[in-house]
């Protein structure tokens, strides 16, 4: 048992913006202390626990497997903190930073625009927004909320619906220009079809032509890890694409982009989710005004 001197909420505060700042100077610019104290009070904390929580060198801090479990778990303590004081005090208003993983597709078309309400609704909550399509795992990339694409493999992770768009296959004038414009599956085995450099729970493109289904691999020239990137390489004439709906209908409606194989569409669409951790308690406000934010302004279509 901790004696009652010990501000072991402190001691968490403190260990977490060492963590997240990358190093004891400016973890002690942040709280206001020297990066001696700042070194100390961290080694008091890993003597008291008996466990190393920090591999130090002249260059970089790196968290042990116990500083690990550490810091996730004192970030929830925290949090939780931070949420019965506010449901204490008078005022509810959302503080802090939060984490969010989303693909650049998603965020260019969908959150970017909506950003500026979201940061007007709540002048005390601070985003850490990362891009990539590649799926995370929440807890190691200390991320909040991810937002993914497809459907859901049974986990831990609370979901909430952001809504489902269709996909598309689309080229850009110039390559129909040059390579002609695919009428059938035939056709379209014979052209460069762009694809993405991961794996995806779906692998092809799935036609339907005459009552038969086809899925056809994307294994063209190009392979790329993410939907903004394909859609580039689509606009610059580099290939044929299958995009979401909603990433390319401003490029279709200025004919920058042009609809391919329509009547060969399955009806296919992808659900779009907003995921976090349960924790099975009430989120930090902080984490609940994003998610209840993605879920009125975030909706794809």
């Amino acid at each position: 048992m901790a004696r009652p001197d010990v501000n072991r909420s402190g001691e968490m505060d403190v260990f977490v913006r060492v963590v997240e700042l990358g190093g004891f100077s400016p973890a002690a610019r942040a709280a206001n202390l020297t990066p001696s104290a700042v070194s100390k009070l961290v080694s008091r904390l890993e003597a008291r626990l008996g466990a190393r929580l920090l591999n130090r060198s002249t260059r970089q801090l790196q968290l042990t497997p116990e500083g690990c479990a550490f810091y996730e778990r004192a970030m929830r303590i925290l949090a939780d903190i931070e949420e019965a004081e506010r449901a204490a005090g008078s005022s509810e208003e959302a503080v802090g930073r939060v984490r969010l993983n989303t693909s650049a597709s998603y965020f260019n078309h969908i959150l970017a625009p909506a950003m500026p309400k979201f940061l007007a609704l709540h002048p005390r909550v601070t985003l850490d927004i990362v891009q990539t399509d590649a799926v995370v795992d929440l807890l190691a990339e200390r991320t909040d909320v991810a937002v993914r694409a497809g459907p859901l493999k049974t986990s831990s992770l609370i979901a909430r619906r952001l809504g489902a768009t269709a996909l598309s296959i689309v080229a850009a004038p110039s390559y129909l220009e040059r390579c002609g414009e695919p009428r059938s599956i035939a056709d379209l085995k014979r052209h460069n079809r762009l694809g993405f450099g991961y794996a995806r729970v779906v692998d092809g493109w799935p036609l339907r032509e005459e009552s038969e289904t086809t899925v056809l691999p994307a294994n063209g020239q190009v392979q790329i890890s993410d939907g903004e990137g394909m859609r580039q390489l689509a606009l610059a004439g580099a290939g044929i694409a299958r995009l979401a709906a909603f990433t390319v209908r401003e490029d279709v409606a200025a004919g920058r982009l042009v609809p391919l194989l329509e009547t060969l569409d399955t009806g296919e669409t992808e659900a779009f989710h907003a995921v976090y951790v349960g924790q099975g308690g009430p989120l930090p406000s902080r984490v609940r005004v994003l998610l209840d934010f993605l879920a009125e302004y975030g909706r794809v279509r």
